[in-house]
């Protein structure tokens, strides 16, 4: 067992919201300690596909949207950032989104003129000018022409790299079991390597967020849903727009690989990868895109997100227990949602006017 450790603040979970977090608070000057339960950014934030746009963006509320918009703008810059101090490229890459099967509507039209989005009708037969692999269409589609894609892995990296550097406190394999609070003021945590102090704590723990917090949030609507994926080794170029299809898709790397995602499965914690997914997803990955019959599958993953029913996730200081923060159930847009759930987070911390109102992502 380790003493005592006091710092300013203590972020628990090592995942991409958790380690953009403390990056950011570290940028702020504040001394920071991060708590991850295994290897930093090996679940959620690593098993996702890296799609810099929730998958149908309209059909979230207005928190939502108001999140991914800051993301968005900043995404490219904060890309440079970590780029330039870890010497790791997270391959941000504007692909396009290419929707099959889908119209412009007038409540899409409604939502674009709130929320500024370049969307164009595409007809059958530009569909197949646009990606000239896949198989024939008879119906209209949509392309959101300026949707980008980032290697999530090599982001969370990146940024493991770059927060390291800037002189946070990283611990890896450290169980937190319990939250110090006393006079209803945060005091720290207890791990399985003693007590960490700090009047700042951050719950960033993903999935396991509602365990973790236990009697001082009874009931937290975030728990654990299963997503598996897949991965084809192509040739570059077979593949250029990421496609969205029937609620599931197929994104092309720069080296080649095409990620094909995801089931959505309600297993609890059992993380495991089945035969029954793998094939689902390679028959329709092969069906959307016949090519792809011809290449081989070289990786099959399954990740817990943070579901929460509305999507609009906790981020903010907990209703009764000062200095206890929330940056947790992103569900399905983690890697999106996680630049601006950071600066909202640190914004709401420092006492400042954030971005957006505070009020849609308070813990309640």
């Amino acid at each position: 067992m380790t003493n005592t450790r006091d710092t300013d603040c203590i972020v628990v979970g090592g995942g991409l919201l958790g380690m953009l977090t403390a990056y950011f608070l570290g940028k702020e000057g504040l001394g920071v300690t991060l708590l991850e339960q295994r290897n930093v950014c090996r679940e959620s934030s690593w098993a996702g596909g890296g799609i810099l746009s929730p998958l149908v963006p309209w059909d979230y509320p207005d928190a939502v949207s108001e999140l991914v918009l800051w993301s968005q703008q900043h995404y490219p810059a904060l890309i440079s950032e970590l780029r330039e101090k870890s010497g790791i490229d997270p391959e941000w890459q504007k692909s396009g989104l290419l929707m099959a099967g889908t119209s412009l509507t007038p409540a899409i039209s409604r939502w674009q003129a709130r929320y500024p989005c370049r969307i164009e009708q595409v007809e059958p037969g530009r569909m197949q000018e646009l990606e000239p692999g896949l198989a024939p269409v008879t119906e209209q589609g949509l392309l959101l022409p300026d949707v980008a894609q980032v290697r999530n892995p090599r982001l969370c990296q990146a940024l493991a790299a770059s927060l390291r550097a800037q002189g946070a406190v990283v611990h890896e394999h450290v169980q937190v079991s319990g939250l110090l609070a006393a006079a209803n003021n945060i005091k720290g945590v207890v791990t399985d390597r003693g007590e960490f102090h700090a009047e700042r704590v951050v719950v960033a723990a993903g999935a396991w967020s509602a365990t973790l917090l236990g009697d001082l949030m009874p009931g937290l609507p975030v728990s654990p849903v299963r997503g598996q994926m897949i991965q084809f080794a192509t040739t570059p170029g077979l593949l250029r727009h990421i496609v969205l299809a029937g609620g599931r898709y197929l994104i092309p790397r720069r080296d080649g690989l095409v990620l094909v995602g995801s089931t959505l499965e309600y297993a609890g914690f059992e993380k495991k990868t089945t035969r029954e997914a793998r094939d689902s997803l390679a028959g329709f990955a092969m069906q959307l895109l016949p090519g792809l019959a011809d290449c081989k599958i070289v990786n099959h993953w399954a990740g817990l997100r943070p579901g929460k029913a509305d999507a609009i996730p906790f981020i903010g200081e907990h209703r009764e227990i000062k200095g206890l923060y929330l940056n947790t159930g992103h569900f399905r847009n983690g890697v999106i949602l996680a630049p601006a759930s950071a600066q909202l987070l640190l914004d709401n911390m420092m006492g400042r006017v954030g971005f957006t109102g505070f009020d849609a992502y308070c813990p309640r």
